[in-house]
C-alpha cells in the first residue's frame, strides 16, 4: 500500500470533514496536500497545482514563507503560551494590537483576539448585546444580515450567514437575525433595472424592514464589503452610499466583516476603503497571519469599549474570552506577517496584480458557459449558466461548478465551486503576472472541458 493509499484509508476511517459532501467524499476519497511553495502546492503523488484560492481565501503571502516559520519557532521556544485572562499579557499580543491600530480605519480602536472569523463574528453579536445593555438600550438586540452573506459557522455566526445549507438541520437562524435581499444584481435585479435602481430598491427595503421591526430593536447591520463564499458578489453601484445614512438615522451600528476582504484583497488595505464604508466595528482573520497560524481580531471603537468597561466594572469582570485569544505564537506570526506586507510593498503589488488579473479574466466573460464575470482586485467569480442570453441557470443536480472545479484541478489549478454555480478565484497576494497568465489559461482549459 502506497503512502497516499494508506493516508486515504485513514482519512475515510477517522476524519469528519467540515463543509464537505460527506457521502460523495466516502465514495471518492480525499485529495491530500503535501507541501507548498509560493503560489504552488503539491499533493502526495507529487503533482503540482497553482493555488488559485489561497487555501480558503487566506494564504496571502503564499506557502513556505521561511520568515514566518522562523518567528513561530523562536516564539515557541521563548514563550509558547500564556492567556490574556485576568490582566495578564504577552509581548506579541501587545505588539499586534499596536500594529493593527496603524492599519484599521477606526481611530483609537482596541482589539479583542480569537482564533477564527467564525468566533470573531460570534463575539461581534455578544458585544452588540453587551454594549446596548450597558448604555440602557436592552431592547436593541436584532442584527440585520443579508442573503448570500457568509459570516461563519458557530451558532451565532451561522445564523448571520445567509446561505440555506448552513441553516438546514441546525435550526437556524434565530428570531434576532433578519436577512435582507442579497445585493446580487445579476440574479436579484428586475428586468431592465440598473445597478443604481437596484441599490435604491434595496435601500427602500431596508427602510421598510426597520419600520416593521422598529429601529429601537435593531442593534447592528453586518456586511462583507464584497461577499465571498456566497458567490463573489461585489456591491452594486451606489449600494453602501444609500444604506449607510439609513442605518445612521436609526442608530444602527455597522459591523464590517473583513475576514476575506481585509489586508489587500480588493486593492486597498480593507474592503471598507474600497467601497467607502464607515464601519463602527471590524472583523479580521485569514490574511491577518496569512493562515500560518489561527488568529482573528475584532476592532472595537472607544465609545463601545468605554461603555463595556464601565458595565463590566459593575460585575467584576468582562466575562468573555477564548483560551487561545492572543496566543503568543499566533500573534508573533501575525505581527511579522503585517511587517512583511509593509516591507515588501505587498499592498501595492496586490493592487497592481488585481488590475492585471481583471484585465486577463475579462475575455472569459464571452465564454459560452459564463453568464456573469465579477469581482474586484485579486478576487473574482465566474457564474456558469445554461443560456448566456437569458441567464438561465443549470439544474442544481448537474453540479456544473463542481464539474468545472474538478476540470480545473485536472489542469493543475485549484479553484472553488460556490453556491449558484459560481467558480471562485482568490490567489495569494504575491502572485506575479506570469502566474496570473498561467491561472487564466488553466481556467480557460478547465472551462473548455466541461460540457
Amino acid at each position: 500500500m502506497s503512502r497516499t493509499e494508506e493516508l486515504a484509508r485513514l482519512d475515510l476511517e477517522h476524519l469528519f470533514h467540515p463543509s464537505t459532501d460527506l457521502k460523495g467524499h466516502g465514495q471518492s476519497g480525499p485529495l491530500i496536500w503535501d507541501r507548498g511553495e509560493g503560489v504552488y502546492i503539491q499533493d502526495t503523488e507529487g503533482r503540482r497545482y497553482l493555488e488559485g484560492m489561497a487555501g480558503l481565501w487566506c494564504t496571502a503571502l503564499g506557502y513556505g514563507e521561511k520568515e514566518l516559520a522562523r518567528v513561530a519557532a523562536e516564539q515557541m521556544e521563548k514563550f509558547c503560551y500564556g492567556p490574556l485572562f485576568a490582566g495578564k499579557s504577552n509581548e506579541p499580543s501587545i505588539r499586534l494590537a499596536a500594529k493593527l491600530s496603524e492599519w484599521v480605519p477606526i481611530e483609537g480602536a482596541r482589539f479583542l483576539f480569537g482564533c477564527s472569523g467564525s468566533d470573531a463574528n460570534d463575539t461581534q453579536v455578544k458585544l452588540m448585546r453587551y454594549y446596548h445593555n450597558a448604555i440602557g438600550k436592552p431592547e436593541k438586540k436584532k442584527i440585520l444580515s443579508r442573503g448570500n452573506g457568509y459570516h461563519g459557522v458557530t451558532l451565532a455566526s451561522a445564523a448571520l450567514t445567509g446561505l440555506p445549507a448552513f441553516h438546514k438541520h441546525f435550526d437556524l437562524p434565530g428570531d434576532d437575525v433578519i436577512h435582507l435581499t442579497a445585493p446580487h444584481h445579476y440574479r436579484q435585479a428586475e428586468p431592465g433595472e440598473s445597478e443604481e435602481e437596484f441599490s435604491q430598491r434595496l435601500a427602500d427595503e431596508l427602510e421598510q424592514i426597520i419600520e416593521r421591526e422598529g429601529g429601537d430593536t435593531i442593534a447592528a447591520f453586518i456586511a462583507e464589503p464584497l461577499m465571498a463564499a456566497g458567490g463573489v458578489i461585489p456591491p452594486p453601484a451606489g449600494y453602501f452610499e444609500r444604506i449607510q445614512p439609513i442605518l445612521a438615522e436609526h442608530d444602527i451600528l455597522f459591523i464590517a466583516d473583513e475576514v476575506v476582504c481585509g489586508f489587500g484583497r480588493t486593492g486597498h488595505d480593507f474592503g471598507c476603503q474600497t467601497w467607502n464604508i464607515t464601519a463602527h466595528t471590524m472583523t479580521m482573520a485569514k490574511a491577518l497571519s496569512s493562515a500560518y497560524l489561527p488568529i482573528s481580531a475584532v476592532a472595537v471603537p472607544p465609545f463601545m469599549y468605554e461603555a463595556i468597561e464601565e458595565a463590566a466594572g459593575g460585575i467584576g469582570m468582562f466575562a468573555h474570552g477564548l483560551t487561545y485569544a492572543g496566543h503568543p505564537v499566533a500573534a508573533a506570526v501575525a505581527v511579522r506577517n503585517l511587517e512583511l506586507m509593509e516591507e515588501r510593498g505587498v499592498m501595492a503589488h496586490a493592487a497592481r496584480m488585481g488590475q492585471y488579473m481583471e484585465s486577463r479574466l475579462a475575455p472569459l466573460a464571452d465564454h459560452e458557459l459564463v453568464g456573469n464575470l465579477r469581482g474586484k482586485g485579486l478576487i473574482a467569480g465566474l457564474e456558469l449558466v445554461a443560456d448566456k442570453a437569458t441567464g438561465t441557470a443549470f439544474a442544481p443536480e448537474k453540479k456544473m461548478a463542481f464539474k468545472a472545479a474538478a476540470a480545473c484541478l485536472d489542469e493543475g489549478l485549484v479553484v472553488r465551486a460556490l453556491p449558484g454555480d459560481t467558480i471562485a478565484i482568490c490567489p495569494p497576494l504575491i502572485i506575479e503576472e506570469g502566474q496570473v497568465d498561467e491561472l487564466v489559461e488553466k481556467l480557460r482549459r478547465g472551462l473548455d472541458r466541461v460540457r
